[in-house]
């Protein structure tokens, strides 16, 4: 009628319960133990993205090399040419890629790239553009400064955007290269401009 329980059972009814959440906190915490594996990879895998992208920020921009005006017989400057080269860390930078903002007397203008060897023939029905040359370029590259003896002159033919630039006036140009990276040019025309044909600016 009555069914007794003998201390071994009891034990080995407990064992078996223990047994049973041991493998649940054992799965419980492969399981876990798989998520923060996973997210402690693509979380080390985004901040090392995240950190090549801040350094081409900083250092994949171009640097002034020397700006150089061309003054008409009205004693104006019509086209100013930027010689421009890598900025000591930078990558390669395609000058067809970055977008130039030139902030003068008339106001505030976006500038794409167009053609290469600026000719005013080539951008007579173009506006709000930017022309480059190169000056010097050993692997024909061209378009890319990738060696830190490269050189590009970015030309602004003012015609196509704005005025030109009368004596005193003042000039930013900010280069923004594909990566990010901007670099702010400025100059000056000087106050006298009679009887030159090109000036340092």
């Amino acid at each position: 009628m009555f069914e007794f329980i003998t201390d071994e059972e009891e034990r080995g009814q407990v064992g078996i319960g223990t047994l049973i959440v041991f493998i649940a906190m054992v799965l419980v915490a492969a399981i876990a133990a798989g998520v923060l594996i996973n997210t402690a990879g693509f979380l080390q895998s985004k901040s090392q993205e995240t950190g090549q992208q801040s350094s081409k920020q900083v250092s994949d921009r171009v640097q002034e090399v020397a700006t150089v005006g061309n003054v008409t017989d009205s004693g104006t400057i019509d086209i100013v040419n930027v010689t421009v080269t890598q900025a000591p860390g930078a990558g390669e930078i395609d000058i067809q890629n970055a977008t130039v903002t030139w902030i003068g007397p008339s106001g505030t203008y976006q500038l794409t790239s167009t053609t290469q060897n600026y000719s005013s023939t080539d951008i007579q029905n173009a506006s709000n553009v930017f022309s480059y040359s190169v000056v010097k370029d050993s692997d024909g590259s061209e378009n890319v400064l990738n060696d830190a003896d490269d050189r590009l002159n970015l030309v602004f033919d003012t015609s196509t955007f704005t005025n030109e630039l009368n004596e005193g006036e003042e000039v930013t140009v900010k280069v923004n290269t594909m990566a990010g990276a901007t670099t702010s040019i400025r100059f000056t025309v000087p106050e006298s401009l009679g009887n030159k044909e090109a000036v340092e600016l």
